[in-house]
């Protein structure tokens, strides 16, 4: 039989959700720290290079 499940708290919520900003935001900023090394010649970061097969 269904039951009703309990409410979840707003301080609850609004932590789960912090930690998801948080982390969305912590992601951003080492995507744009990257890009800019990049743009600068800095960079020491190898792209993955997606293996392609030779025509021989």
């Amino acid at each position: 039989m269904a039951v009703p499940k309990k409410k979840t708290s707003k301080s609850k919520r609004d932590k789960r959700r912090a930690t998801w900003r948080h982390k969305a935001a912590v992601e951003a900023q080492k995507a744009l720290s990257l890009g800019k090394s990049i743009l600068t010649g800095r960079s020491t970061y190898v792209y993955p290079v997606a293996e392609e097969e030779e025509e021989s």
